[in-house]
């Protein structure tokens, strides 16, 4: 099935990747963030618009799913946790983020794709007692829409413990009977050993100062009873990392490799693109410090391209469908 998608908060193109995977056509792209538009435009040619907030909806095209990952800082546990300790709004009174949910609810309101993908962090189910992913169910449903919804743990696709809730819906009128499955994970998980490189820079290792910062760090929080503290990985042992993050980049802690005869290292960029499910021949353009912010941001490429594909069944199937018939389901 052919389709035509359109790539909101699209970050550095990670459901790009997974809906041209499946047959789609990107016919827009939004991305405020100057640093991942570069990467952007350096893998796929063409660099998104800026901010969604100011593009009317008569000048995005037509399209038959929408997809986005929508800013999480306001309602990840880590983006509330600061936001509070700054005495700022956090979820939808973060102005200049938490809202730009409803700038999705606007484009599905005018334009009224088929169906839509939406990523944003575990916490966002809980956030503020349930109440703000309340308002967005209550939205979406509002909207004509069948919404379906999941966390998913991105570690039975590429070796990182990475949960995210994933809200897939279909347009009620086109489709009144439908329903949907989110896909089955794959019979073996990968190992983080596959993912790394061979001979990295030394830079990656961590220095003398640095490493002992972070045990002192560490056994400070132990002792409170608390488990901050940097994640090391035996390459030899481990087959799964804590989430990569954003804040990846500032030292490195939450995902280090045990080396021989020497102190932990840090992810390369590269490593960093194999674990997120990126292809092998995806450019990194920038610097290693926005290289780890974005990596960091991204989406898991292979959860997305199974519940694509997933997507396209079950709309491949409605499309054969009289508007009469009964529930229809794709597994897998």
């Amino acid at each position: 099935m052919k389709f035509d998608f359109i790539d909101l908060f699209a970050g550095i193109g990670g459901f790009r990747i997974a809906f041209e995977g499946v047959g789609g056509e990107c016919v827009f792209s939004s991305e405020w963030n100057r640093f991942s538009q570069e990467t952007y435009e350096a893998n796929f040619g063409e660099t998104p618009t800026g901010d969604i907030t100011s593009v009317t909806s008569p000048e995005i095209p037509d399209h038959d799913i929408l997809m986005g990952g929508f800013p999480c800082q306001p309602f990840s546990i880590a983006g509330v946790s600061k936001k509070i300790s700054l005495g700022r709004k956090h979820g939808f009174e973060d102005k200049e983020q938490g809202n730009l949910f409803f700038e999705i609810a606007r484009i599905l309101r005018d334009k009224r794709p088929k169906a839509f993908l939406l990523e944003n962090v575990k916490n966002l189910a809980t956030h503020d007692k349930g109440r703000t992913f309340e308002v967005i169910l209550d939205t979406l449903i509002g909207l004509d829409y069948s919404v379906f919804y999941k966390i998913i743990d991105a570690q039975d696709y590429v070796p990182q413990h990475r949960e995210r809730i994933f809200i897939v819906g279909f347009d009620k009128r086109r489709y009144p009977g439908i329903s949907f499955e989110f896909p089955n994970p794959p019979a073996s998980k990968p190992a983080i050993k596959s993912i790394l490189e061979k001979n990295p820079e030394a830079k990656y290792t961590l220095t003398d100062k640095l490493w002992k910062y972070l045990q002192a760090y560490a056994e400070k929080h132990r002792s409170n009873g608390n488990g901050f503290g940097f994640g090391i990985i035996d390459p030899e042992k481990n087959t799964t990392t804590r989430t990569l993050s954003a804040r990846y980049h500032k030292d490195g802690s939450e995902i280090l490799i045990k080396q021989t005869g020497k102190n932990p290292r840090r992810l390369t960029p590269r490593e960093c693109c194999r674990l997120m499910g990126f292809p092998e021949g995806f450019i990194i353009p920038v610097s290693d410090t926005q290289a780890y912010r974005q990596f960091g941001n991204a989406v898991a490429v292979p959860v997305v391209r199974a519940i694509a594909r997933q997507m396209v069944a079950v709309l491949s199937q409605a499309e054969e469908q009289p508007l009469e018939a009964a529930a229809i389901i794709a597994t897998g």
